[in-house]
């Protein structure tokens, strides 16, 4: 099964005069029944955020949340007193368990674009957790690069639910193979650029869910990817 959902079929916004978003599911003020989640996926928002603004300080509970920086510098803060600073392909992540207060400022001039993405934990009152990682660019090209696993799964960020997440920049013409057994589903962002999925061609910022299907992407030109991994029946808290 694949379902392709062109960029410009998602909702599309501007709450406050400092952020421009993309909603790929219901989310604040975009609310569709009909469009909740994709498995444990539950939050997938492609944020501009102006430059010397971002999120300031607001609390979350029993959600994991990873944050993709696609261009820019991006700036945590939390309650229990990390900092950090992620830029170009860098990952932050938290587990937001049993409560905490963060804020995500761009604090440079150049606007921030980066994807924001919730998980829906197998588990609720977790311990809160921050962390976040940078990583070569090179380490995705042609490839995938593993981000987040589960827990005890491999990756160097580990979630509470059953999901990978992988980056990928494939060159012009380049292929790469993703097998989706039974049992496996996998959402599909694509950040930059273009590519054909299984004979789908995608544009820049559209999406693809796909599952229990093996898939086959060709670069149609340099084509910068995201997958959200996961099983077809997660356990979700």
């Amino acid at each position: 099964m694949i379902r392709h959902l062109p960029a410009h079929m998602m909702y599309r916004g501007q709450p406050t005069k400092w952020l421009d978003t993309i909603h790929h599911f219901s989310f604040a003020n975009y609310y569709n029944p009909q469009n909740m989640r994709f498995g444990a996926l539950r939050v997938l928002n492609d944020d501009l955020i102006l430059g010397h603004s971002g999120f300031g300080t607001h609390p979350h509970n029993d959600m994991e949340i990873v944050s993709y920086l696609v261009r820019g510098e991006l700036t945590h803060r939390d309650s229990l007193g990390n900092k950090g600073v992620i830029k170009r392909g860098e990952v932050q992540y938290m587990s937001a368990g049993s409560g905490l207060t963060h804020s995500e400022m761009n604090e440079g001039a150049d606007t921030v674009r980066l994807l924001q993405i919730w998980i829906m934990p197998n588990a609720k009152r977790l311990t809160p957790n921050y962390g976040d990682r940078k990583y070569a660019w090179g380490g995705r090209i042609n490839k995938l690069l593993h981000l987040v696993s589960p827990i005890n799964g491999g990756a160097d960020v580990q979630l509470h639910q059953d999901v990978n997440m992988y980056a990928s920049e494939l060159q012009p013409g380049s292929t790469l193979d993703l097998p989706l057994p039974i049992g496996r589903q996998c959402y599909i962002a694509q950040v930059e650029g273009s590519s054909v999925i299984n004979g789908c061609t995608m544009g820049e910022q559209d999406a693809i869910e796909a599952a229990e299907e093996d898939l086959h992407i060709t670069a149609a030109g340099t084509s910068h990817l995201l997958f959200i991994e996961m099983a077809t029946d997660c356990t979700i808290a």
